[in-house]
């Protein structure tokens, strides 16, 4: 990067949930017409088959599979539409975000630099996928100000920039080649609805989002997880609580400290293994597990070990640690995850594209644990999970949550986009197998739907929240009334995309100042 001359600059870390993983799809991705416009895309769109046939139609040519380069085209296309035979100004730019956000379904943290214009950043209508602003003074010029945008606000803090806040949903915030910095609200009707499973898994402890320090919210979920488990098993035999490493520290530490039993760490990581998460095929998956982490026989042998996990997706992870846990010595392995079960499909940007691969889905909880072999498992309740996070930032009221409870905040999924979602990642139907599919998820998401309205109902008239009340598949307690019905690598920071505007002079030329990757894998 050294190499590279300017002031501005975009960079772009994150593995691919829509298209492929060809070098083609490498962001950032770059249009010269009309204008010379790079973007880099941290999310999903959803209305992908629409947008194409539009920019077909419209003569635009598309390279690739990847909905990132979608939204570049969109958005050169209505920027195009705003010229009115002058220079672009901050006015036009607002405009085509505007017509972008109305076309563009589905959940996007955005960069843009636009030729001769400026830095662009925005954020989906619900603001389901993360995006800060931070600013400092300029390092090189008296009196001038460096403008950065990432993901997550430690890429900020790395940089020794400040904080100014997070960019809200369906604002657009402009710092033009000037350095002047201008902010708009370019939805209709923007709503917060951040993704959930960011603070379960995806940021960096570090992080503030949303006005939620990450690591405060996962000491709330501990604690509410231990409280879950004295409500399901108030004369448990535990004696250790060992966490699943990296993520699932925070949480195990506040719920050891909760049930009263000594946290100790029991599994060692290889830090030059990548997360398991998003490897291709469960193969490699399964194979890498054991490679990634080792056991501290002497924390297991003889004894009833907890183990805290983040989250439980396919179960690739958990099946192997306790496989891991007995073969050192453990008498008992009982598991529990900071996150409910998933039990469905990520759209908007996390790879759970399909239900099959599932550990939860259509299991309960005495199922999954003897899928994974331990002795019991315990979810976390989703009320609960919301009630960690809101407990720091109350003005949050709602979360994109569809991957535990199949209800997708943008509205425009349907039951067939689920079919061919999954005829996409996995195996191609026929036609009469397609509609029995599309028949089932319609089926399940109506008893979803139905269940979550008996539950605020429940909940209501009760006053209160329980581990046992929620749409996870556990059990209501005796004698209550039943309701019916996914870390660092060779950088120390982590975001999935930020970009940089400033001024830092290097032997007579501009350098970018740049961007630092986020892996996401589990």
């Amino acid at each position: 990067m050294l190499t590279l001359r300017g002031n501005l600059g975009i960079g772009h870390v994150r593995y691919p949930t829509a298209g492929t993983s060809s070098c083609a799809e490498a962001q950032p991705l770059f249009t010269n017409y009309p204008y010379g416009i790079c973007a880099a895309h941290n999310g999903n769109i959803t209305n992908t088959a629409e947008l194409r046939a539009a920019l077909v139609q419209s003569l635009r040519h598309i390279n690739t599979g990847s909905d990132s380069e979608l939204v570049l085209n969109v958005f050169a296309e209505e920027l195009q539409a705003q010229h009115k035979g002058r220079d672009i100004c901050p006015t036009d730019v607002f405009e085509a975000v505007r017509k972008l956000m109305a076309r563009c379904h589905g959940a996007y943290g955005v960069v843009m630099l636009v030729n001769g214009v400026g830095l662009l950043g925005f954020r989906d209508p619900h603001g389901i996928r993360p995006l800060v602003l931070g600013t400092r003074n300029s390092t090189t010029q008296a009196g001038l100000t460096d403008f950065l945008l990432a993901s997550e606000s430690v890429a900020i803090d790395t940089l020794r920039f400040s904080l100014v806040g997070d960019v809200g949903p369906g604002e657009a915030i402009l710092i033009t080649t000037e350095g002047k910095l201008h902010r708009s609200q370019c939805a209709r009707s923007p709503q917060l609805m951040p993704c959930i499973f960011e603070y379960v898994y995806f940021a960096r402890p570090d992080s503030i989002m949303d006005g939620v320090q990450v690591y405060e919210a996962r000491l709330n979920m501990g604690e509410r997880l231990a409280e879950s488990i004295l409500r399901k098993y108030p004369q448990h035999d535990i004696d250790v609580v060992i966490p699943v490493p990296d993520t699932s520290r925070t949480s195990g530490l506040s719920c050891a400290y909760t049930l009263g039993r000594p946290f100790r760490e029991g599994f060692i990581k290889n830090r030059y293994i990548a997360r398991t998460f998003i490897m291709p095929g469960q193969a490699v998956r399964m194979k890498t597990v054991r490679m990634k982490l080792n056991t501290i026989r002497s924390e297991f042998r003889g004894k009833n070990v907890l183990l805290v996990d983040d989250s439980i997706v396919r179960g690739t992870t958990s099946r192997e640690l306790v496989s891991m846990a007995r073969e050192a010595g453990a008498r008992k392995v009982y598991v529990t995850s900071a996150a409910p079960a998933v039990r469905y499909p990520n759209v908007y940007g996390i790879d759970i594209p399909t239900r099959m691969e599932l550990i939860a889905n259509e299991r309960d909880e005495a199922q999954v644990a003897a899928e994974l072999g331990a002795d019991w498992v315990v979810y976390q309740a989703l009320e609960d999970l919301k009630t960690s996070i809101r407990k720091i930032n109350p003005s949050i009221q709602e979360f994109d949550a569809s991957c535990f409870d199949g209800r997708y905040v943008t509205g425009d999924i349907t039951d067939e986009y689920l079919v061919e979602l999954q005829g996409g990642r996995g195996k191609k139907q026929g036609h009469q197998q397609q509609q029995a599919e599309v028949l089932r998820v319609r089926a399940e998401r109506k008893m979803v739907s139905e269940t979550s309205e008996n539950h605020k109902t429940w909940n209501a008239h009760d006053g209160n929240h329980s581990a046992n009340n929620c749409v996870d598949g556990a059990p209501a307690e005796a004698g209550a009334p039943a309701p019916a019905g996914m870390g660092p690598g060779a950088a120390s920071v982590s975001t999935r995309l930020s970009s940089a505007c400033g001024e830092k002079k290097l032997g007579g030329s501009c350098e970018v100042l740049f961007n630092l990757g986020r892996e996401t894998t589990k």
